[in-house]
């Protein structure tokens, strides 16, 4: 189909895990209610931001991947015949941990899961303490409406996860994330930021002819206030919807998948790029004679 309906939870949350998890549910129904045919939660929706201390009880968040979280939303899924794009922390095994999405289809079947690639590591942002970088590669999931991709907050800031990700067929770029300001920072650096971090991802709209989907979290968390802001690109870049910066939200918007084509036949990147010239990509930096 060519029209999809996407929707978008931000949230924010508790240090209760059961009830992020029961609020996330009763989000995707109002979603549902509301015409969206896949739903996306944000990042690590089921806690508060645990990443910003290294403490070890936090990995006791953890749960594996097909897990009790996604069996209750693929159960929901089924029921309301959506797309659930769902963020949580996976223990793999003992003392091996992801920061995972999970996608269940409308029928309620689980496709798969991408573990997240890029790992940041910055103060109140300490996810290399808890995550190990992703060892699937980079995914795409043929869900009832679209074909979609799924990439995780720190990927955004990557154009080559974006680029592989369009190449490999995704019509839509989902980005579960939870991103804020410091507190003490003033409000042009905190202005500054929010501008980068749309920035950013508007270019793989524009780069790649696919829309951008955007969903981060609300509320101030150890320090950090996180900004929301979750919008909706369309494939040239222009910004179809953007949420409040404090404020819980559930919206929905059509997308025309056709767009892609109008786009990439108008402004064609992909035929130009010249495939030949990109091997030095693959090296840390290009300081060799």
């Amino acid at each position: 189909m060519s029209k999809v309906k996407v929707g978008l939870v931000q949230m924010s949350c508790t240090a209760d895990k059961q009830q992020n998890l029961q609020k996330a549910i009763e989000k995707v129904r109002e979603a549902a209610q509301k015409g969206a045919q896949i739903v996306c939660l944000q990042e690590l929706f089921t806690s508060l931001y645990f990443c910003d201390v290294e403490d070890y009880d936090n990995f006791k968040l953890a749960e594996p991947i097909p897990g009790p979280s996604t069996d209750e939303l693929s159960k929901l899924a089924a029921e309301l015949g959506v797309v659930i794009i769902a963020s949580l922390f996976e223990k793999r095994a003992q003392g091996l941990y992801h920061n995972t999405t999970a996608v269940l289809d409308a029928d309620g079947q689980y496709l798969g899961k991408y573990r997240k690639m890029h790992i940041p590591d910055d103060p109140g942002f300490y996810e290399k303490f808890y995550f190990t970088p992703g060892d699937l590669g980079y995914k795409v999931f043929k869900t009832k409406f679209a074909t979609i991709g799924v990439l995780i907050c720190w990927d955004q800031w990557y154009p080559e996860a974006a680029r592989i990700t369009a190449l490999m067929g995704a019509e839509i770029l989902f980005y579960p994330t939870a991103i804020g300001w410091a507190t003490t920072q003033d409000a042009e650096t905190n202005t500054d930021q929010y501008n980068a971090w749309q920035t950013i991802q508007r270019s793989h709209s524009v780069a790649n002819g696919v829309h951008v989907v955007s969903v981060n979290r609300v509320g101030e968390e150890a320090g950090v206030e996180f900004w929301g802001g979750s919008f909706v690109s369309n494939p040239f870049g222009k910004i179809m919807y953007q949420a409040t910066h404090n404020q819980e939200e559930v919206t929905v918007h059509e997308l025309d998948l056709d767009k892609s084509d109008y786009y990439r036949s108008h402004w064609p990147f992909l035929r130009d790029r010249r495939i030949d010239s990109y091997q030095p990509i693959t090296k840390r930096l290009i300081d060799e004679d």
